[in-house]
C-alpha cells in the first residue's frame, strides 16, 4: 500500500476510537461533507470495466501477507485503471449510530426515528469520508454503478431514504477506503499477497462478519 493507506483493517482499541470520533461529529461535521464526491472514473450505467480490470471483484487477503493489520481483510473493487486501484473494506464493522442521531447530523427531521445504521470501516484513507455501497435498485442524481447490480452513493440523501425504507434493498455505510497507487496492486498480487474471486450480494451485504473472509476464500478455492 502506497502512503495515502492501505488495506489494513484496524485492532478493537482503534475501531472504537473510530467511532467515538464520528460519533463526535455531531455538531461540528454532518455527513453531507463526509459523503465527499463519488470517486472518479466509476461506470455509467451500461458501461463494462476495462479489459483486465479487477473492477466489481473481491480482493481477499492470504496467509502470506506481511502485514497482520491485513490478515483475513475482504475488499470490494471501486475502481482499478491506470490511475491506480480503491476499494473498501467489507468486514469490519465498527458500530451502530442511532438512526435519530445520524439524521440530526444531517440537518434532517428525526422525529419518529428509530432503529440504527451500522457503519464500518472501509480502510484508512480519508478516514471521515462516508460512501454507501448499495444495491442498484436506488438510484440517486450522484450513484455511480460499480459493477452489474452494485452502485455507489455519497449524496447524503440516500441515508434519510434508507430510514424511511424508500432507499436500496440492501446496503452498506463504510467510512474511509483503501487505495493504491497505479502498479502497486499488481506488486501485491504478483507476491502473493492477494487473490480476487467474484462478488455476490450476499458476500458484500450480508452480517457475517467472522465468516467473510472464510467464505470468500473458498469461492478462491473453488474457484482452482
Amino acid at each position: 500500500m502506497d502512503s495515502r493507506g492501505s488495506a489494513c483493517s484496524p485492532s478493537r482499541r482503534e475501531t472504537r476510537a473510530r467511532l467515538t470520533k464520528i460519533g463526535a461529529l455531531a455538531g461540528v461535521f454532518c455527513l453531507l461533507t463526509l459523503l465527499g464526491p463519488a470517486p472518479g472514473r466509476l461506470k455509467t450505467a451500461g458501461a463494462r470495466p476495462e479489459t483486465g480490470s479487477l473492477t466489481g471483484q473481491l480482493l481477499v487477503a492470504t496467509s502470506a501477507m506481511p502485514d497482520p493489520r491485513f490478515a483475513r481483510t475482504v475488499l470490494y473493487m471501486l475502481r482499478h485503471d491506470a490511475t491506480g486501484a480503491m476499494g473498501l473494506i467489507l468486514n469490519r464493522p465498527i458500530g451502530d449510530l442511532p438512526v435519530a442521531r445520524l439524521l440530526e447530523q444531517l440537518g434532517m427531521e428525526s422525529k419518529g426515528a428509530q432503529g440504527a445504521i451500522r457503519v464500518h470501516y472501509g480502510g484508512p484513507v480519508a478516514g471521515l469520508q462516508g460512501f454507501v455501497l448499495h444495491t442498484s435498485d436506488y438510484q440517486g442524481n450522484d450513484t455511480r454503478i460499480v459493477d452489474d447490480g452494485v452502485a455507489l452513493t455519497s449524496q447524503s440523501e440516500i441515508l434519510r431514504e434508507i430510514t424511511t425504507g424508500s432507499g436500496p434493498r440492501r446496503f452498506l455505510l463504510a467510512f474511509g477506503h483503501a487505495g493504491w497507487a497505479p502498479g502497486q496492486l499488481e506488486t501485491e498480487m504478483k507476491a502473493g499477497h492477494w487473490v480476487t474471486v467474484p462478488a455476490d450480494e450476499a458476500l458484500l451485504f450480508d452480517n457475517d462478519y467472522q465468516g467473510k473472509w472464510d467464505r470468500a476464500w473458498a469461492r478462491q478455492l473453488i474457484r482452482l
